[in-house]
């Protein structure tokens, strides 16, 4: 039986059909032979996509995951050459020993450094170091009309800052060279505080993020009335002192698809309500590996599987610091009403470091992320609802996270995305950017 590919949240259900690279010198021959067979393809990593940039339009995807050698490294100055198939928790594993760490890294390690850069990966500490593509120093662009091309800030620098944050539309990715920062310990030293209001988030914030290398929230999507709002507030740096070990916790595993997902309103406010009264409305200090701070899902393996077969969707917009406070609140409580939300809301605050990249997502502002089950519901209601706030309040969706943005909405949102498109490679073309730009 041939293994087909989805989207990590099975939306939309396009299965595609896999052609794998093992090679660097696979990719030329492979993409120029699916573009003589009239099939528009596009690179798909280790399927941590959340929605259709990850699916070719024809339903037949470049597979570049075996593409995961590590090519040098120069450990003075913190410099790692990659091929673009290797995920995060490789680098990782070359990295930390030798006293450094990912600049950037979004919350699972197991994407590959392709698709971190097609998507230009932020993370929680967007307001000190900006998005992945400031850290990118050089990476090589292979597609169907010439052969590979070096892209560097300085060279060939239309195809760099196309290729940062443009969904791999522009060529593959054969490898990149990423600027690490140094650490002088595997653990983490965090700080966390129970807040009660948007308000409160938004002081901690502005406090914490003064000392803090990274800051996330977590927020209780069912709250109601005077509790909307109400969350943890986790700040961190790299402790100090301590031994420069990778963590490779052994994950459990959801083993198959239950036949309806176990995430509901019942188990949601029941998560949502322990995790609140576990914390303190005090702040308190702890040291803690990295691995639970940066990536706290990786340790079940497959957990997209807990919401059944009808998968599910993750909504994620950034909306302007002016306008953060009451397009907050206004989504938040249509997502409490709705009942629909999971036991995954997140809150970041993105700063004001541009990104190379044409179509990056952070502006200066604040970033919600929830997960939803799948229902006729959410397509119907909840999501137009959350977009019209979104789209008024003058924010944006992010791309890596979408299985629904329509295109006018993707358009007003990122310009740019002409520029892309006179770039992009005439063998790519995948369901969100057919979906988007007609």
């Amino acid at each position: 039986m041939t293994r087909v590919l989805l989207s990590w949240t099975g939306q939309p259900p396009s299965p595609q059909t896999p052609h794998e690279v093992h090679w660097r010198s696979d990719i030329s021959p492979t993409l120029s032979s699916l573009l003589q067979s009239q099939h528009p393809t596009i690179a798909y990593g280790n399927g941590r996509s959340y929605g259709d940039v990850c699916y070719a339009t024809s339903n037949q995807a470049i597979r570049t995951r075996p593409l995961n050698r590590c090519i040098s490294a120069d450990w003075q100055q913190g410099i790692i050459r990659a091929e673009a198939g290797a995920t995060f928790a490789e680098l990782l594993e070359h990295s930390v020993p030798k006293g450094w760490f990912l600049p950037v890294t979004p919350g699972t390690k197991f994407v590959t450094l392709g698709g971190a850069i097609a998507n230009d990966v932020h993370g929680k500490n967007h307001h000190r170091r900006g998005t992945l593509g400031r850290h990118l120093r050089a990476f090589s662009l292979i597609r169907s009309d010439h052969s590979a091309t070096l892209c560097t800030p300085d060279t060939n620098n239309e195809f760099y800052n196309a290729t940062i944050g443009g969904l791999g539309l522009s060529g593959i990715i054969e490898w990149a060279e990423l600027q690490l920062i140094p650490i002088r310990s595997a653990a983490m030293e965090t700080k966390t505080q129970r807040f009660g209001t948007l308000d409160e988030f938004m002081s901690l914030s502005d406090e914490w993020d003064k000392t803090h290398e990274y800051g996330v929230a977590w927020v209780d999507g069912t709250a109601t009335a005077t509790a909307l709002g109400r969350g943890i507030y986790i700040a961190a740096n790299h402790a100090d002192n301590g031994p420069l070990q990778p963590h490779n916790n052994e994950a459990m595993s959801v083993p198959f698809t239950p036949p309806i997902g176990v995430i509901n309103p019942l188990t949601t406010r029941a998560f949502n309500a322990v995790n609140w009264n576990l914390h303190s409305k005090r702040s308190t200090n702890r040291r803690q590996a990295y691995d639970p701070y940066f990536y706290p899902l990786d340790r079940l393996n497959h957990w997209n599987r807990l919401y059944g077969k009808r998968g599910f969707q993750q909504f994620q917009c950034v909306i302007p610091e002016a306008n953060a406070q009451a397009g907050l609140k206004e989504l938040l409580r249509v997502i409490s009403n709705s009942g629909q939300a999971s036991f995954l809301t997140v809150l970041k605050r993105c700063g004001d470091i541009p990104s190379p990249g044409l179509m990056s997502f952070p502006m200066p502002g604040i970033s919600l992320a929830i997960d939803f089950p799948m229902s006729p519901t959410l397509i119907r209601a909840t999501l137009p609802t959350l977009d019209k706030i979104v789209r008024e309040a003058k924010g944006r969706l992010y791309p890596a996270k979408d299985a629904h943005m329509s295109g006018e909405d993707f358009r007003n949102a990122y310009p740019a995305w002409q520029q892309v498109e006179a770039l992009r490679d005439p063998a790519l073309m995948s369901q969100f950017w057919a979906r988007v730009i007609s």
